[in-house]
């Protein structure tokens, strides 16, 4: 196999940019061959991350080609997934076997093994990020050599390396806990800010899975229940996908006149109608992201997490923020995985998201105080400012996680100069 110079690389974003070398093993030996004789490398699945966390002028290996379940346990309902199998992929291969993961977010282009590491999440108050439904793994060393890590066996791993953004080493083949194949039920529509907030605290028990986005000069918000159901199928309506070509449009009328902002994000009822969806979860879970924006995301503690977003929505609207794009906001189940966001606690996950075309710099710092001020930890595919000596005073496990990064990894062979300034500086 060989190895391509000088490749041009981009996040989807377009962001953060690179040249480095280039590999796209077809198997497992391939990929051993190559972390042997390298002594810098970094994995890349969609380059989906927002941040520099795949960025580097040294080799970048793609697990593109390295995809599919290579095991299925119908008692336990478990799989085995290549790392680099795509989410948008994974649905229908699962369907075959009657098993769907039992949560995922609302975008499907990130690889499994790229998402797992990150700590990607959907949303629902007892359901966890994706990471935690990890049973168990296959680790790629920097030394070359296969580690299988569960709750049993190289446990310490297993705890600390769901979540490890590549700083372990090559997630090759990973076990889900997954579920029978289930219907979903959403339901969107318009509410006003008033009524979500008098009714939020109790809506978010009485649905699996529940959001909203809030613009920062409305007075309504936009809101999305997901339920299991038996009924049958209803078809999402063909017109659903011009919303993301509408979003564009007005991200482009912000981004040129920023005065018009206000005035667009008034008239939200004219554009979003009532919509009832039924489907197969692995269907409803995503939805259309063709506009690109970069994107900083904070995990706040759930008894914080409407008082944090008032202050964010308040400090938008008093800078006159010219960003049409949404605040999000979502709920995740706490785990027991040493770096994960949702470490012990149960959290409110707030998203700020900006079109790509315009500067996010301004607007993440005039956000990201209110979230650090709450408790907030950021998420590790997302925009951030954080570096190790604040980074550790949010993680209990800090310490022990790099005990363990460091003797897996004694010549630092998965650390790229974004790592060396979130683990080290």
């Amino acid at each position: 196999m060989t190895i391509q110079r000088a490749t041009h690389w981009q996040n989807w974003s377009g962001s953060f940019s690179a040249t480095p070398k280039f590999a796209q093993p077809q198997n497992i030996f391939e990929l051993q061959g190559l972390v042997r004789q390298n002594k810098k490398i970094r994995v890349v699945g969609a380059s989906h991350s927002f941040n520099g966390l795949v960025q580097t002028d040294d080799l970048l290996i793609s697990l593109e080609q390295m995809k599919g379940i290579t095991d299925i346990d119908e008692e336990r309902c478990q799989s085995v997934v290549q790392g680099g199998t795509r989410l948008s992929d994974l649905g229908e291969k699962l369907a075959v076997f009657d098993q769907a993961l039992i949560n995922q977010g609302d975008i499907d282009r990130q690889s499994l093994a790229g998402a797992i590491a990150t700590g990607t999440h959907g949303t629902g108050l007892e359901l966890p990020c994706l990471s935690a439904l990890v049973h168990g793994f296959d680790l790629l060393t920097a030394q070359g050599e296969i580690l299988q890590c569960n709750s049993v066996k190289n446990s310490e791993i297993f705890y600390a390396g769901r979540v490890a953004m590549g700083s372990f080493g090559i997630l090759t083949k990973i076990q889900m806990q997954n579920r029978p194949m289930y219907k979903l039920k959403e339901q969107t529509r318009l509410c006003a800010l008033s009524e979500l907030m008098q009714h939020m605290q109790q809506w978010q028990y009485q649905h699996r899975h529940i959001e909203f986005w809030a613009f920062s000069h409305a007075d309504q918000v936009i809101l999305k229940t997901l339920d299991e159901t038996e009924e049958d199928l209803i078809a999402r309506p063909n017109e659903w996908v011009e919303e993301d070509v509408l979003l564009n449009f007005c991200a482009e009328l912000t981004r040129l006149c920023p005065k018009l902002n206000p005035w667009l994000q008034k008239f939200l009822g004219v554009f979003i109608q009532p919509v009832t969806v039924v489907d197969w979860s692995s269907r409803i879970f995503p939805s259309v992201r063709n506009t690109k924006f970069n994107e900083m995301e904070y995990q706040i503690p759930l008894q914080h997490g409407l008082q944090c977003f008032e202050e964010v929505l308040y400090t938008l609207r008093r800078h006159k923020a010219p960003m049409f794009f949404p605040i999000e906001y979502r709920l995740v189940r706490g785990d027991d995985i040493w770096l994960s966001p949702f470490y012990q606690q149960v959290s409110v996950s707030i998203s700020i998201h900006q079109f790509y075309k315009q500067d996010y710099q301004a607007i993440f710092k005039w956000v990201e105080p209110i979230l650090l001020k709450y408790g907030g930890r950021p998420h590790w595919g997302k925009i951030h400012s954080l570096q190790a000596a604040q980074l550790r005073t949010l993680y209990p496990k800090w310490d022990e996680f790099m005990q363990i990064r460091q003797e897996l990894d004694p010549t630092q062979k998965w650390i790229n100069p974004y790592l060396q300034k979130l683990f080290f500086e």
